[in-house]
């Protein structure tokens, strides 16, 4: 990790998400930590759950989930939250701290992760 920033759900961060493999993310793009903060605080625990972002254009509302940019979150330009693209990934493909995402914008996605994984 760039950093010794401690993870907290809610958080955006950019991720290297090479290599990729077929429709899932690919490059260097933010992604928001998804995973619960327990998990968070465990020094042995070298993961994260997150979820991807893009700036393509929102195709389901349900799952996708626009945010828009502000000093809190860090984001320069509007973005989707895909709550369909979560993975666990190594915690050594964070890159940079970017914000934190606003709780409107978090219940939403809340919801949405409730949506995609039948819970």
């Amino acid at each position: 990790m760039a950093t010794s920033r401690r993870l907290q759900r809610g958080q955006i961060w950019l991720v290297e998400w090479e290599p990729h493999r077929g429709s899932e993310q690919g490059g260097m793009r933010p992604s928001l930590i998804i995973q619960d903060d327990q998990a968070n605080e465990l020094d042995y625990y070298d993961n994260a759950i997150v979820a991807a972002m893009t700036t393509a254009p929102l195709q389901d509302g349900m799952v996708h989930i626009a945010v828009e940019p502000s000093p809190l979150n860090g984001l320069s330009k509007s973005g989707i939250v895909k709550c369909d693209q979560i993975l666990t990934i190594s915690r050594s493909r964070l890159v940079r701290y970017i914000g934190l995402l606003e709780p409107r914008y978090l219940q939403r996605v809340n919801e949405a992760l409730r949506n995609v994984l039948s819970l």
